[in-house]
Parts: C-alpha cells; structure tokens; sequence
C-alpha cells in the first residue's frame, strides 16, 4: 500500500537530523523512511528545514518567540496544510508539535497526533479532539500511564535512535556532558554542580531558543558560571558533534526536573558506549539500567558520586544493551504499520 503522509512539525522548530528537539529528530526520521519505501512525503515545516520528501516551509519566527509569534505560526501552518490537502490526495496527517490542536485539519484524512511532551503539558480540549478520525499516542509506557481516565489514546510507540550511526571506538575523555535545550526544566544548572564536586570538566551543548523564560535561565543560572576552561558552553552542534561528544564523553548528565517522556539523548549516549547518570524523571528511569547503562540519582550530590563510579560501567554493555532496546529500526516499523492501518480504516 503506497502513502501519502503529511508530517506537520512543531511551528517554531526547523526539521533535520541535526535537531535538538526530539520531535524534529523523530519526524526527519519517518521522512526519510517513507522515502526509501518509495511512499510520498510532505513535510510543513519552519524553513530552515532539511528533508527528505516535498517541504512546504513556513516562516521562520526570528526574534523573541512571544505569543504574538506564536499565532503567527499557527495561522502559517493552518493555511500551509489546507495548501497541501488541496493539491496531494492525503492518506494521513501525522502532527507533532505540542500546539497541534491550533493547526488541526478541518475533517478529512486520518489525523495521528504523537505526544511528545508530558501530557500536563497539553490543554484537556488537545487530549480529547473533537474532530473524527483523529488518533493520538505517547512516546513511552510511564508517559502513557499518565493519561487521562478512559483515554481512548492508541498504545504507546517508543523512540529510537540509528545505533549504526553512533558506534565506534573514539577514546574516552574525562569531560562529562550534558546535551539538549537550554532551559529550566533540563537542570543544567545542577550539572554543573555535579561536575563540580566530583572534580571533572563539563561541556554543556545545545541551542538557547528565543523563549523569553529560556533566555533568562541561560543568562541567570547557566552564563556566569561558565569559566571557558572546566565549564564550558558549546551552543548548538548538530549530529556529527552530538556523535563525537557522546563518544568521547566519560558519561551525559540528565538531571531532568520534569518527567521525560523519552530521551533520545540518553539512549544516543547509551548506544555510543557512554554510560548516562540521570534523575529518574519518568521515561528515564525506564531507559537508564541502574548499574548496567548508568544510574539514576535523586540530586546533585549523588550525581557527582555516580560520576566518581561511572568507570564500573562498560562501554560494550551499553552498546549491547541499546541494540537491545533503542533500535530506530522497531520505531519506523511501528509506525508505518499504524499508518497503513489508520489509513486503510479511514478508507474504508
């Protein structure tokens, strides 16, 4: 059964392989999958955006991202999908921002809405959608043991990540890292701490969106402590970066301060042999094995301690246990075989 998917990606985030969101890394992965199985993809996206299918770009937001941008974007991505519905016959849309009920298609193709974010996150209207044909799914079993009483959410389908990207054997450092968005609910700040006491370096990298509260963490909790030598920041460094990081790393720092539904981070690092030491904020006490891939720890003081002890952790045993577990591989299968079934019921 060829397709025709439409993939609809947060506003304000470009798509590509070298994203630090994990929505935009999930959904250039399911581009470029149904592009090899010569299915057709359209993409509406933020320009700036690298895919593999038709990109249908919207302005990207420059500036501060306040809430007037925000409805710029929505009104953007609302006529670009009406756009793509009137010139491809569409078997499904698959949305992935957090904001998707503000850009929802008006009744047509099935609509599958993926939940990247914990549920809290979003209004009770976005959980339960009022238009037909509209199915949503979590990331992970503890975000979806998080949802509403009698949810009618379709079971959880799981991240991945290319494991045959981020092996090798690039000798290890004595850096810890802590890779992802600059933002309060990362911690960061208690990274640094960490790396402190246990007496080692940190680098600290990913991009510091233009959010008004992201911008204030940076500048307050994360800038002045930075020395350039031990703490240092490397901003934004794209696939090949995060893989020459995650190898080299002695270990990534998780110390997320809200429940995670996924990490691709954590299971990047796993599967390039560094060992992650994390607070167990929901999907990451699922994907760290305490004791085999990393450990989990309940603050600061404990994380320099597993920091100290991270060299009982094999670098062999992550790789095998991220083969295991975190292959992209499962993770495209599932979903194209929901799209073929989402698509064929709308059919019919």
């Amino acid at each position: 059964m060829k397709l025709t998917v439409l993939s609809v990606a947060y506003p304000l985030a470009p798509v590509s392989f070298d994203a630090a969101g994990g929505a935009e890394q999930v959904l250039a992965m399911l581009d470029a999958a149904l592009e090899r199985r010569d299915h057709r993809s359209l993409v509406v996206a933020p320009e700036g955006s690298a895919v593999q299918g038709v990109l249908m770009p919207t302005a990207a937001a420059r500036g501060e991202l306040d809430e007037q941008a925000r409805k710029r974007a929505w009104r953007k991505h609302r006529e670009a999908i009406a756009c793509a519905l009137s010139r491809w016959p569409v078997d499904l849309v698959h949305m992935h921002g957090v904001d998707f009920y503000r850009y929802l298609p008006a009744p047509g193709p099935a609509v599958l809405a993926t939940l990247h974010l914990p549920l809290a996150w979003y209004p009770p209207k976005a959980l339960d959608p009022s238009r037909p044909h509209t199915y949503l799914h979590c990331v992970s079993e503890s975000q979806h043991r998080t949802r509403p009483e009698r949810s009618s959410m379709l079971a959880p389908i799981a991240n991945g990540v290319a494991i045959e990207r981020l092996t090798g054997n690039t000798r290890k450092r004595e850096f810890a890292l802590a890779l992802g968005r600059i933002c309060p609910e990362k911690g960061f700040h208690l990274a640094i701490d960490a790396a402190r006491r246990a007496g080692v370096p940190l680098r600290i990298a990913g991009p510091v969106f233009g959010y008004p509260v992201h911008l204030k963490y940076y500048r307050k909790r994360i800038a002045p402590r930075l020395d350039g030598r031990r703490i240092r920041f490397l901003g934004p460094v794209g696939f090949e970066g995060k893989r020459r990081l995650l190898a080299a790393a002695r270990c990534l720092l998780a110390p997320s301060l809200v429940s995670e539904t996924s990490s691709l981070a954590a299971m990047e690092a796993i599967a390039s042999g560094t060992p992650v030491i994390a607070f167990p904020a929901g999907a990451l006490a699922e994907i760290v094995e305490d004791g085999r891939t990393g450990f989990l720890v309940r603050d600061a003081a404990e994380m320099a301690e597993a920091i100290r002890a991270v060299g009982s952790i094999k670098s062999e045993e992550c790789r095998r246990a991220a083969r295991e577990r975190f292959d992209s591989r499962r993770t495209i299968e599932s979903y194209l075989t929901l799209y073929e079934r989402l698509a064929a019921a709308r059919a019919g």
